[in-house]
């Protein structure tokens, strides 16, 4: 569960705005310094086993009318949220982007909701609160949990329990915005399986392979949510089992796999409260292409180009991560999960994934 109260969130807001104030009465043009999120800024941390910013900074400062601009903005902002931490509400991040329109000094409206959402991040960083504690939300991502989980959920209407293979449809359990309001109580999971496309994961449900292999399926919804990947790390560190990512095989999806292993460079702030290192990656891996002679299309400009940053990824530089990549460059083609299905739909479960995860030491 979180240990920071609204009320020390709500502090934390308060103190920044005064460091504003503070720097005015010193004579000092206010400013906000922040880390710099970039790959190059993104270093190793040898005791958490995950990739954090290293020291560079960026600073937000007044000393002109862009900056202002930026300043006023983050000032409005932390009112804003102060004053729902204060109310007991929340909102979404889209729902802060149009709430800006309302307020009363036109420079502190945002002209995107990418503005809004990185100012969110910004504010995270500074303070040291996660956007959860300041009772905002993302949009619903739809991630699922399907498997041999009994937990209880903490709503506005009372603590409820599900399990998550008899209490809910073919859907499964939906994560919640805030999954530190969870608390497991029971489980007979041998192993979670985080599973990139809707597809694959509603044919790994309807095959019963969560039934089969104990498994807790978990539905990334592609680039997988802050809650989707909080889950999967209190599932790891919590319930002791082992993590597994089964993606599309093209660079995209690499990258998917990344943010649940070692964090993103957005969120790397956070990747103590999110990444599951160890989390190991099941495929599709180009020599799965290879060896299974799958259904293909060519990379594009724009998958060689990511395929090549990614050989510079502080994130990938392994030797398995630079065969398999050199290996894709090689032949030029990228796979869906789907692509399985050239070999009878009941492959993937019978077959492939079963062959996978014994060889990985998983089942």
């Amino acid at each position: 569960m979180s240990d920071i109260t609204d009320a020390k969130a709500r502090e934390r807001l308060i103190d920044m705005a005064a460091e504003f104030y503070d720097q005015f009465a010193d004579g000092d043009i206010p400013h906000m310094d922040v880390p710099t999120r970039s790959k190059s800024n993104i270093v190793f941390d040898e005791d958490a086993g995950v990739w954090v910013y290293g020291d560079r900074t960026s600073t937000r400062s007044a000393n002109s009318v862009r900056g202002a601009r930026k300043l006023l903005k983050a000032v409005y902002t932390m009112e804003f949220l102060a004053q729902q931490l204060e109310e007991n509400r929340s909102s979404t991040l889209r729902e802060l982007y149009y709430l800006s329109e309302s307020w009363d000094e036109e420079e502190a409206q945002f002209n995107t909701q990418s503005e809004s959402n990185k100012l969110v991040e910004d504010l995270e960083i500074v303070s040291g609160v996660k956007r959860e504690d300041f009772h905002m939300r993302p949009e619903e991502s739809g991630a699922k949990v399907m498997g041999p989980l009994l937990l209880r959920e903490q709503t506005r209407r009372g603590d409820r329990d599900i399990h998550c293979q008899e209490d809910v449809g073919q859907g499964g359990y939906q994560i919640p915005n805030d999954p530190d309001t969870i608390e497991f109580l029971d489980n007979d999971a041998e192993f979670v399986l985080c599973v990139e496309t809707g597809g694959m994961r509603d044919r790994l449900v309807e095959n019963g392979f969560d039934d089969e292999y104990d498994a807790l399926v978990v539905h990334l919804g592609g680039q997988p949510a802050r809650a989707t990947r909080r889950l999967t790390k209190r599932l790891r560190d919590e319930l002791d089992l082992p993590v597994v990512v089964f993606t599309d095989g093209d660079p995209w999806s690499y990258r998917i796999f990344g943010s649940v292993a070692y964090g993103s460079i957005k969120s790397a702030h956070l990747s103590e409260y999110l990444a599951t290192p160890d989390a190991q990656f099941v495929g599709i891996r180009p020599e799965d292409i290879v060896e299974y002679d799958l259904p293909t299309d060519p990379l594009s400009d724009s998958d060689v180009n990511a395929l090549e940053s990614e050989l510079e990824d502080p994130r990938f530089q392994t030797e398995y991560w630079t065969e398999q990549i050199e290996l894709q460059l090689d032949i030029a083609k990228k796979a869906e999960q789907q692509a399985l299905a050239s070999r009878g739909l009941d492959f993937v479960t019978d077959t492939y994934l079963p062959e996978r995860l014994d060889a990985m030491g998983v089942i």
